[in-house]
């Protein structure tokens, strides 16, 4: 039988420091810890989704052939305007990486805006036009 994937469900996040990351999420991006799976697992919830963290060397038994912090680059939307965006990253003191600019989405024309996380993984913040 053939299947086709729904949606993301999660993804993992290798991170030095998991305080340090799971803090500017929350601070940042207004995400909502989550400790989980009773072994000092740690997770942020936004929405349907979450992102699993993994302190380098602490890794769960299956993970990435090459988990390092800094090697992803994914993108969230929003609910608000790119110029919300830029002031709630200025307003935390994350540099602004680039944007807004258009770009192409799963769902149709965006507006991004790009940041770094503490280890330097590329956060893309995109605002869906007409949303």
């Amino acid at each position: 039988m053939k299947f086709t994937v729904d949606r993301v469900d999660h993804l993992v996040l290798v991170c030095r420091d998991l305080e340090t990351t799971a803090s500017w999420y929350q601070r940042v991006l207004g995400m909502e810890r989550e400790e989980y799976g009773g072994k000092n697992r740690t997770a942020l919830r936004f929405g349907g989704t979450k992102i699993n963290l993994h302190e380098v060397g602490s890794e769960g038994r299956l993970h990435a052939q090459t988990a390092q912090p800094g090697t992803l680059d994914f993108c969230l939307v929003v609910a608000v305007g790119p110029q919300d965006v830029i002031n709630q990253l200025h307003a935390c003191g994350v540099p602004v990486e680039g944007g807004p600019i258009g770009r192409i989405g799963a769902l149709g024309d965006m507006v991004s805006v790009y940041c770094r996380d503490p280890d330097g993984n590329l956060i893309e913040l995109a605002s869906y036009l007409g949303d």
